[in-house]
């Protein structure tokens, strides 16, 4: 697949996540695209599904490599902690409905 290809389907994978995908922080849902995460997500998440290789460890692995820095750079915090398992299995789901 050409770069300009692949940039434009992540770009489409980011706007899926970007709907169905939220932090929980005391009950309070802050979606992917409103925390500008939703692309570096897509990025990291799309070679998984270009290779076919979407496992939950895959996806768990890279939820817990990217870092949300919290208190002004204080501290930082795996996304993965964020997330629910709820909305972890829907965004499971997502990636092995996503077509390319």
């Amino acid at each position: 697949m050409a770069s300009s290809g692949k940039s434009v389907e992540i770009e489409k994978l980011a706007t899926a996540i970007a709907e169905e995908v939220y932090l929980d922080v005391a009950k309070w849902h802050l979606y992917l695209n409103d925390a500008k995460l939703h692309l570096t997500l897509a990025e990291q998440l799309f070679p998984l599904v270009a290779d076919d290789k979407i496992t939950k460890n895959a996806v768990s692995q890279i939820l817990a490599e990217i870092n949300i820095s919290i208190g002004g750079g204080k501290q930082e915090i795996p996304l993965q902690q964020f997330i629910p398992a709820s909305v972890e299995s829907r965004l499971m789901d997502l990636l092995t409905e996503y077509e390319i």
